[in-house]
């Protein structure tokens, strides 16, 4: 996944589709050749600035009103620090974690980690040439049902214990084919700046559907100790071996007087409907605020898009564009919209349309890139013991997202 190293400009400015699953999926995964519904995007081929004429209709990679961004080389850039010398003799401890998560980086596949739990239980810990600490511990925990985690902590201390580190792995299962790899990991530097990441992988069986599903998911979150900075993000994946995907982020950003928020998701019900969305917006200690939303609902070549660019000034006044597109999946599209300074529109076109129908990333590929997930065996079962299973008396509600508009600080 290609990283925005260190603190950057938050994501606005030009509010592109392609933005959006530019930071969304450059997590390494191998892009393949997406079926697409023919569409015909308003802006294709022109200058931008063209979307913005009422004869052609914005789209919603229309600019937002121009604005002033801190420079995207800030100096909220994390040093790596060497709590423990590289070079370490046989059997002495782990070698140093001192690497915080990057931003934008997505959900990364399981192999990135190389995680690799001992088989036996471990709990030892001692002392480098450097004065630099260190500790390793593993074991296993057994419970009801079958369950079982196999699990490995290590971590490590600077000889002045101003710089620290440490990481958990761990492999869960039970008698009801639930599996999951994990992984979390902190730290913290001499000049005070701080981070926590996490990572799930899970398999199980969805109790009403009976399909097999793989979720994913990761959290990320960075302090700075020299400035007012600071980020978070929550990132999630969902599938099931019938095509149902789903997909979405939460960003929460902060550098100095400015902060942003990211949201956007994406949902394919396996069977050609889709639905995808975004919305950021970013405001400064001054009271200027600006940001871009869109959404886009499609089945069988019908569908729609609508959406809003917007921007207040620290004396309030408000400036806003909305527009939206009628496809009718017969080549022709109604698209219409309005601004506050007295823009308006409303047209129907020849237009052919386009739209994802399937997600570049599914089922297969999630399956394949798991090898350890799948991998992890259970508890051997008694004959004639079976899994205790709790359907409970209704289906689960809609899972609800971590609120990325929490300040990490």
């Amino acid at each position: 996944m290609a990283a925005a190293r260190g603190f950057t400009t938050p994501p606005f400015g030009v509010m592109r589709r392609a933005d959006v699953e530019a930071l969304s999926w450059q997590n390494g995964l191998t892009l393949k050749k997406r079926r697409l519904f023919a569409i015909k995007c308003c802006c294709s081929g022109r200058n931008n600035d063209k979307c913005l004429d009422p004869n052609t209709t914005p789209h919603y990679r229309a600019r937002v009103p121009a604005m002033s961004f801190t420079s995207s080389k800030s100096k909220f850039v994390f040093k790596q620090y060497k709590f423990f010398s590289r070079c370490t003799p046989r059997n002495s401890g782990p070698q140093f974690r001192d690497s915080p998560p990057k931003r934008d980086t997505g959900i990364a596949n399981e192999k990135d980690w190389g995680i690799n739990l001992l088989n036996d239980s471990a709990n030892e810990s001692g002392t480098n040439e450097d004065g630099s600490t260190w500790y390793r511990e593993s074991g296993e925990d057994l419970g009801d049902n079958g369950y079982r985690c196999r699990w490995s902590r290590m971590g490590g201390q600077s000889a002045d214990t101003t710089s620290e580190w440490k990481e958990t792995w761990w492999e869960k299962s039970d008698w009801t084919g639930y599996k999951e790899l994990g992984v979390e990991k902190s730290g913290r530097n001499a000049e005070g700046a701080s981070w926590w990441e996490t990572w799930r992988e899970v398999l199980h069986q969805d109790e009403w559907s009976n399909l097999a599903r793989i979720e994913r998911s990761a959290q990320k979150q960075a302090k700075s100790g020299a400035e007012k900075a600071g980020w978070y993000e929550n990132w999630w994946e969902k599938y099931d071996a019938k095509g149902w995907t789903e997909k979405g982020a939460h960003k929460y950003g902060r550098l100095n007087e400015q902060s942003w928020w990211e949201k956007w998701g994406e949902h394919y019900d396996g069977r050609g409907s889709i639905l995808k969305w975004t919305d950021k917006w970013a405001e400064t200690e001054i009271g200027t605020k600006w940001g871009d939303k869109w959404e886009e609902k499609f089945f069988a070549g019908i569908g729609s898009r609508q959406g809003e660019t917007w921007h207040v000034a620290p004396s309030s006044d408000r400036w806003s564009r909305t527009w939206g597109e009628e496809h009718f999946g017969n080549g022709k599209v109604h698209k219409y919209g309005k601004s506050t300074t007295g823009e308006s529109w409303d047209i129907v076109v020849d237009e052919e349309t386009y739209y994802e129908a399937d997600p570049h990333y599914g089922w297969a590929d999630v399956v394949g890139a798991s090898n350890q997930l799948l991998s992890i065996q259970p508890r051997e079962r008694p004959p004639g013991v079976f899994p205790t299973l709790d359907f409970g008396s209704s289906p689960p509600p809609p899972a609800e997202n971590a609120d990325p508009s929490s300040d990490p600080e």
